[in-house]
Parts: C-alpha cells; structure tokens; sequence
C-alpha cells in the first residue's frame, strides 16, 4: 500500500492523466514545474501543493534585451601570449564561448581592465595598450622579449549558463537563449520588484515559489567547443560590475583589482587559501543578495506564498551557513542529492521550516533513453543518501525533469515508488529525528562553518581526480555515528577548542584552504592543538594536513611531532629516516580485510636493510587491504616510536601515533568506500579513547551501517548495495543479531 506525502512531482504540459497516476503510486502531496515547463490547468485542480520555479533574473528578454550593458559581468583571464617582438597581440575571446560571453566596451578599460606580465607579475601601464574593438585584440607596446602577457577583462554574460546547459543536453534547436540580468543596477532591481509582484496576483493556485536561485550564478563558463572551460560551484567570478566595484571601493576603502577575481587563472577556486580581498568581495555582495532575496522572502509571505531556495544555480550570495542566513525568512532549502555528503549539505541548514532533497536521476534524455535502466542510478542515488538522512533528515523528496521521460520507464517507476514509502517509513519510525551520535567530530579549515559539507568541493558532488581522496572524509562521515561541526582555523586562533569537541580531522594538499597554508606560521595554532592534543584531544591528518609550502623549523606537516608522520620536501635527504616494523592488526585495521597468501607473502619478505640517505625499511611486498587514493610521496616516520600500520612503497600511508595523553593518526588518502568508511570509523574512535564505545550497535559487515534513535525505541541496519549481504550486529548487552539483508534494503528492530 502505498503511503502518501513528503513528496514533490514534477510534471508538464499535456500530461494531467499520467500526472495524476504517478501522483498517487508515488503518495506526491506536491507538484511542481521543471525548467521549460508549465502545468495544466487539470494538474492544479488535483488538490495538491503547487510549486512553481521562479526565475528572478532570467526568462525576461523583453526587458534585458533593451538594456545589454545590465547583465551580470564577469572578469575573463585571456591565454598567456608570448612577446617575440615588443608588440604582443592578446586576442580577448580565444577559448572562450562567443553565445555565452561578450567583452564589455561600455565601461572605460583602462580603468576596469588589467594588462599583466606575467614573467614578471608586473601590470603594464595603461598607456602601453590599446583595444581593438572590431577584432576583440588588445595591442600591447613596449613589451619584453620572452615575457608573457595576459589580459584581465570584463565581460557580459549574455547566455544564461544554466538555461544553456538545459538547452544543450536537451537539444531545444532554435528555441530564444534565454539572457541573465543583474539587480545592481537600479532600473533592472526595479524590473524584478515589479515583475515578481504582478507574478504573485497572476498566479494565485501556487503555494511554494521555488526561487531557482536568486541573482548570481556560481562560476560556470564555457569554451568554443561548448564544453565546461571553468567551473566552481562556489565562486563568485560572475558577480562583478563596475558600478559594484566602484561602491565596494567607497564602503572597503581599497578598490579591488581584475586580479583579485581571475587570480591568476584559478578564479577563486574554494581549493585556494582564501585572502582578504576574496573574503571582503564575498561579505559585500553577500550584504546586497541578502537584502534582497528577504525582500522578496516578505513579498512571498504577504501574497500568502512559501519562499523557497533551490541550493544551486544562481545560489551565490546566499551561504546558507554563513551567520544571517536564518534572517533572510525563507522557509525553505531544496536541493540537489548528489550522495550522502550532499544530503549532508542541505539537511543541516539552520534557520528554515524544513528541507527538501531533489534525487537522481534527474528527468532528462542523457539518461532516459531506450536501452537505458534509470532504476539503477535512483537505486545507488537513493543508498548514498539514505545513510545521511539517517544522520539528519531532510523533511521531504523529490525528482526534476520531464515526468513523460520517466513515465516510460516501468521499473523505474517501481523503483522510485519503493524508495518514495521508504522514506516515509523512516520519517514515521523516528519522527524525523536524527540517529544517536556517539562522538563529536570537527573539520578544521580556512572556510570553517561557513562551508559546512562544503569542503573538498569543485562542482556539485563530481569529485575528480585531485580531490577524491578527500572528499571520501566528508562521505564516509554523512552516514557515520557521529556529529560533525566544522570549525576555521580563526575559531581555534580566537576561541580555542571548545571542550565537547573528541576529535579534529584536518586535510588536503599543501598551500589549500583545507589544510590552511600560511597560517601555520602562527605559532599560536600549534601551540594551542598541540595542548589540546597532549592533554587527552584527538587529531588525524590525511595527506598533507598542517603542511606549510616553506620549509620552517625543518618541518614540512607542522604537527608532525602529534602526527608521528612528517613528509620529506627534498630539503633533509641527507638525514636517514628509519622505519619501525609495520604492525599488521590493531583496533583500526581490525575490519579491513587483507588475502591470507598476500599476508603469507608479506611476512616472509621481510624488510630491505635501512638504505643511506633515503631512509629504510620499506616493505618489498605491499601488505595492501586499503585504497588510499592519490599517493602522497615520501612520507616517513619522525622517530621509531610512531605505530606504523601501512608503509607500502617506502612511504607511510596509515600511522598511529601517542602524544602525552592524546593521538593522532596519519593518513595518506581516503577516498570514499565501505571499507574507508569504516576504517575512519575505527580511527576516530580509537584516536579519542573510546574503543571501549565502539562495540555496541557496530556491523561486522562494512557494506551494512546501523543507526541507533533512542527516543523511538528503534534501530535499523541498512545494506549499502546492490547485492545481498549478511551482518552480525552486537548489542549493548552482549548479545549479537543476524541480519540476512536484501540488496539496498533496511531492517528495523526494537531496542
């Protein structure tokens, strides 16, 4: 029987029957437009909820189209062209894509724009160049031989991105391109005041205006070829204008150069360490999309509406961790479930009535096509998240696209009805109340709260090859039976470690945000985690965590004295580093499974005598067991007391370490799987003293979790795949349960 609520439908034009069917097999209380779409009339006299996305600064070309010089800018980093002669020629628009972006001519360039040497990271005087308006080309004098130049130029976005990705994925052909529009400017702020409010008389059957986002769009460019040039989900490139930075100049009283936003060609990746004029960029545009988007927060609530943010698209501005968030009055976040991490992200926001969660596979032809089975993409989307709705839940579900796409697909329509009532079930059982956490968790990093969930991110759940072996920390932590906070390098530098905090995790590449970069030059920041640390704290680094690009203090982590672990930067080659014999089985490692004839082999081969110069006891044979992601090179032990518990290759990828009466552990990678998960899991309760916790509701099978809410009386075991798997799971009082548990499947028992 199926149950029925917390459940958004997309649909569209022409498909009330089957609107209607789905509907009901799905239990959907709500319906709501994709982008491109409309409702029937017959759709919204069924009775339910009405979403309906609301563009504020797009879909409007009737108005932008008379004013191209109010479109959002964004400033554009040109290729490095090299001086053969002392007169270069940087053509603006190379590899940039011609629909998308245009080279803003209104404003004065020698003012707005920069011309760079970048041989010597010099800026050109403005008189040295001239702009060639016919063929986009900046002409260059006086230039040095075999020095590159670059130009920083402001240009209009002229091609909505995402209504062009929509366009291209779907092949809209012909349809008008739909052009973006910015608020800055006063006559185009009024036009959306105006336009949102005889929007809100035109259109009285809609409860929830889902504002897809607001005014800003995260960085996301393309090049000739249509393809994804550069793409941050946090940045804040597109944002800029010169009225903006004429204003931001008088309240900052510095005015910011191109520089400061194409940074070199990385735009302000969040990867960056984050420097002040970024930071103050973010705080000034953050103040103007605030008070906006709480004006038409309060328009909503005086037409009797919802106010809804889809966490996406045009989000920028709009940080939903970021302090004031709660004051703007939405009632709501949506956003997209990518995995559990993701989930993460959007069930955590405070300061709204409730959260919804946009699952996978998204409606559209570059899934649904025949031959094709969605059902496996829904299912593996719907495990991801399940293990964080757990931890947190969000309040309610959804899918996006073309409802007559999926409707042609039976079993996926199966599919989608068995995790519809699932996820109602566990609303039911736990009263959408989240699981019991055993431990309190921090990742420290330069963004601190204000990017909760956020970190180790380039696009929206696409890790790539440089990041997934961090991003794995955030993944296996979304379903883990802990709480988790996020904490900046400025919170411990002004406040210390607050007392419920058990375990900091810190990591990434050296020279990140995530591990910090030069604030480890304060001294007051390994003097106070060091305390912390030593007098019972807990600390695990992954990769190349308290690194510090500069050798200092012959160290390059740090806290390599917590850590156990330092890495060598080439700079100490002349000093032995010895390596302790590997301890094959501890309470970290207990759960990771390692072939009995590679152990066999292990064992026999034994360890290479210590080798002059660069170190010794590295094994012949990987003991292996672990994926440890991107390798981190030339690791070593700082002294023979450090556990080791990996060292394949000669470099150390898992280590242990006591530090008076605190630990910390050391790991090279993790990227996100069962077997990482759990071998996280282990490390941080065995970091922060509490093995004697770790029994108690534990699976002996990683791919299956258990998730403890007391106050229902209940707990569950989730299977995280797609085949049958069995676990013991082992109960406070001694005892131990047996679950023979279906692919993807949960199972409840009373405490």
């Amino acid at each position: 029987m199926t149950s029925t609520g917390r459940f958004t439908l997309p649909s569209e034009e022409n498909f009330a029957e089957k609107t209607k069917e789905l509907a009901e097999l799905w239990g959907a209380d709500a319906i709501r437009n994709s982008d491109g779409t409309h409702l029937d009339e017959s759709v919204l006299a069924l009775g339910k909820k009405i979403y309906s996305a609301y563009f504020p600064t797009r879909a409007h070309n009737e108005w932008i189209t008379l004013h191209m010089d109010e479109t959002p800018q964004v400033y554009l980093l040109t290729g490095r062209v090299l001086a053969e002669a002392d007169i270069v020629d940087v053509p603006l628009m190379d590899g940039f894509f011609e629909e998308q972006l245009k080279p803003n001519r209104d404003a004065d360039p020698h003012k707005y724009w920069e011309v760079v040497d970048r041989t010597t990271n010099e800026v050109v005087d403005a008189s040295l160049w001239t702009l060639d308006e016919d063929t986009d080309t900046v002409h260059v004098s006086g230039a040095e031989l075999m020095h590159e130049y670059t130009v920083s130029f402001l240009a209009y976005i002229i091609w909505d991105p995402v209504e062009m990705y929509n366009h291209l994925t779907n092949g809209w052909g012909d349809k008008e391109h739909e052009i973006p529009f910015d608020i800055y400017h006063p006559a185009t702020r009024k036009f959306v005041f105006d336009t949102f409010e005889q929007w809100l008389k035109d259109n009285p059957q809609v409860d929830v205006v889902r504002f897809t986002t607001f005014f800003y769009q995260f960085t996301l460019l393309f090049d000739q070829k249509q393809r994804e040039k550069v793409v941050d989900w946090f940045g804040c490139a597109c944002t800029v204008s010169p009225a903006a930075l004429d204003d931001f100049e008088k309240e900052y009283g510095y005015r910011l150069r191109p520089e400061d936003f194409v940074d070199g060609g990385a735009y302000n990746s969040a990867w960056r360490v984050p420097r002040k004029a970024q930071r103050d960029w973010i705080d000034f545009l953050s103040g103007f999309v605030r008070a906006n988007v709480k004006k038409l927060a309060d328009m909503s609530h005086a037409a009797g509406k919802e106010a809804m943010m889809f966490l996406g698209d045009q989000w920028i501005g709009t940080e939903p961790y970021k302090d004031g968030f709660e004051d703007l009055g939405l009632d709501a976040v949506v956003g997209s479930i990518g995995d559990g991490t993701t989930t993460r992200m959007i069930a955590d926001i405070p300061g709204v009535k409730y959260t919804e969660g946009r699952f996978l596979p998204y409606f559209f032809p570059d899934t649904f096509y025949e031959g094709n089975d969605p059902s496996i993409e829904g299912l593996d989307n719907w495990r991801k998240a399940r293990r964080a709705i757990l931890r947190s839940p969000i309040s309610r579900m959804g899918y996006g696209g073309y409802l007559s796409l999926a409707a042609k697909f039976p079993k996926f329509v199966d599919t989608v009805t068995h995790i519809a009532d699932e996820f109602r079930d566990i609303h039911d059982r736990t009263g959408g109340v989240a699981a019991e956490g055993e431990l309190n968790v921090a990742i420290l990093n330069s963004w601190g709260k204000m990017r909760s969930w956020m970190a180790f991110t380039v696009a929206h759940a696409l890790p790539n090859k440089q990041t997934y072996s961090y991003y794995g920390i955030l993944e296996s932590l979304s379903g883990m039976r802990v709480n988790v906070r996020f904490i900046s390098f400025d919170d411990v530098l002004e406040h210390g470690v607050a007392d419920d905090i058990d375990v900091i995790i810190n990591g990434g590449p050296v020279d990140t945000a995530f591990t910090g970069g030069d604030v480890w030059k304060n001294p007051k920041l390994t003097e106070t985690l060091r305390a912390w640390v030593r007098g019972g704290g807990a600390f695990v680094g992954v990769g190349e965590p308290s690194s510090l690009a500069r050798f200092q203090a012959g160290r390059f982590f740090q806290l390599a004295d917590v850590l156990g672990v330092d890495e060598e930067r080439y700079q100490t080659l002349s000093v032995d580093k010895y390596f302790p014999a590997v301890t094959p089985e501890h309470f970290i490692t207990a759960d990771v499974h390692v072939d009995p004839a590679a152990r066999e082999a292990w064992e026999k081969a034994g360890y290479r005598i210590p080798l002059s110069g660069c170190g010794g006891g590295q094994g012949i044979k990987p003991l292996g067991g672990i994926d440890f992601g991107e390798p981190i090179a030339n690791t070593f032990p700082v002294n023979e007391d450090v556990t080791l518990l990996r060292a394949d290759g000669g470099q150390v990828q898992l280590a242990v370490n006591e530090y008076g009466k605190g630990r910390g552990v050391y790991i090279s990678g993790l990227p996100y799987s069962a077997a990482n998960a759990r071998l996280l899991e282990r490390a941080l309760f065995w970091a922060s003293h509490n093995e004697d916790k770790y029994t108690a509701y534990s699976s002996t099978n990683p791919e299956c979790e258990v998730a403890v809410f007391p106050d229902a009386g209940q707990y569950c075991v989730i299977n995280n795949t797609d085949r049958p798997q069995s676990t013991d799971v082992a109960l406070p009082d001694g005892s131990v349960e047996h679950f023979d548990l279906d692919q993807s499947a949960i199972a409840w028992r009373n405490l």
